[in-house]
């Protein structure tokens, strides 16, 4: 069965390194994290040998949190456009097995948008992942609509990946630890707050009339849905149409529409039950979340979905084909 992976990632140290480093904030400097850098630094080796090994046909790369998105608007576009040639570089003569969505200069919406279109016809990118806020301000604010408008032109998705929470939210909720000066890596980012402000950003998107705005957009985001299919039912009563935000549409049938959801790094039954019971078989796909997740408990799960045949292939590439467009 052909497999394809959305949300897996890669650092290049030469880009990497250009990042100030009071601008992680410290993340990034786990051993854990340390001992990973080499394998998002990696395409064609260890990581190619895996797919091979575990049945996965393709992979579609995003830069990791180390990104554009923390430079300012002067650095940005050219980091971005640096970090883009670079991948195309590195996955040439793989088009079979490598596809990528576009690095953004988010703290330059133009320039952003203009990267957008530049790295899906000039290197046939699958759209772009953006990670989180761009300095401390959420995807509903005016000036990141030239990112949304150029996005449903070019009939490609915008994937919604957590990124590094603002400092004054690390200060407040995941500071002042046991064992910790600062902020608690685990705790702030993959262990919950991730998940929850993205969460937390998709509903601003609807509340804010962004979806009903722009009816083209395909939204994706990770790990099961970011702890929204668990909330859908109390959600939906509390953002009704006319409710107070400027949603024309139900919660519902907005995410229907146009919300899609990925499994990366979440490889139990019960979630993706849930899942299925509210997103629904059509707008979930299989993802890993290499290598923060490894391959072989990905594929584990995936071959422990008790669904017809023909709905296991949806979400371990029928799906992603169709809204990535890719050719088989």
């Amino acid at each position: 069965m052909r497999i394809v992976t959305l949300e897996e990632h890669i650092s290049f140290p030469e880009m990497a390194d250009k990042i100030p480093k009071e601008a992680l904030g410290g993340f990034g400097q786990s051993a854990a994290m340390q001992l990973i850098a080499p394998k998002l630094a990696d395409i064609t080796g260890e990581r190619l040998k895996s797919m091979d090994a575990n049945g996965i046909s393709m992979q579609v790369l995003s830069v990791d949190s180390s990104g554009a998105n923390l430079l300012n608007p002067k650095e940005g576009p050219a980091f971005a456009m640096q970090y883009n040639d670079l991948i195309a570089e590195r996955i040439a003569g793989f088009g079979n097995r490598f596809t990528a969505f576009a690095h953004l200069p988010m703290t330059a919406p133009v320039a952003a948008a203009d990267e957008l279109e530049r790295a899906v016809k000039e290197y046939h990118f699958r759209g772009a992942m953006i990670r989180g806020l761009t300095k401390d301000k959420f995807l509903d604010q005016p000036e990141f609509a030239p990112i949304f408008e150029r996005a449903e032109k070019l009939d490609v998705p915008i994937y919604l990946h957590p990124g590094l929470p603002p400092k004054g939210i690390a200060d407040i909720y995941y500071s002042g630890l046991p064992n910790y000066s600062g902020m608690a890596e685990a705790l702030a980012c993959y262990g919950w707050g991730w998940h929850s402000e993205t969460a937390l950003h998709v509903l601003r998107l609807l509340f804010s009339g962004i979806f009903d705005r722009y009816p083209k957009l395909k939204l994706i985001i990770g790990h099961m849905g970011e702890m929204l299919p668990m909330m859908m039912a109390r959600s939906e009563k509390a953002f009704k149409p006319g409710n107070g935000g400027a949603n024309q549409r139900t919660l519902t049938d907005t995410f229907h529409d146009q919300v899609h959801i990925t499994t990366s790094g979440f490889f139990t039954q019960p979630p993706l039950k849930i899942a299925l019971d509210t997103f629904g078989i059509d707008n979930i796909m299989f993802s890993v979340d290499y290598p923060f997740s490894t391959n072989e408990i990905g594929i584990e799960f995936l071959n422990a979905i008790e669904l017809p045949d023909d709905q296991v292939a949806q979400i371990a590439h029928g799906n992603a084909d169709k809204l990535l467009n890719l050719k088989i």
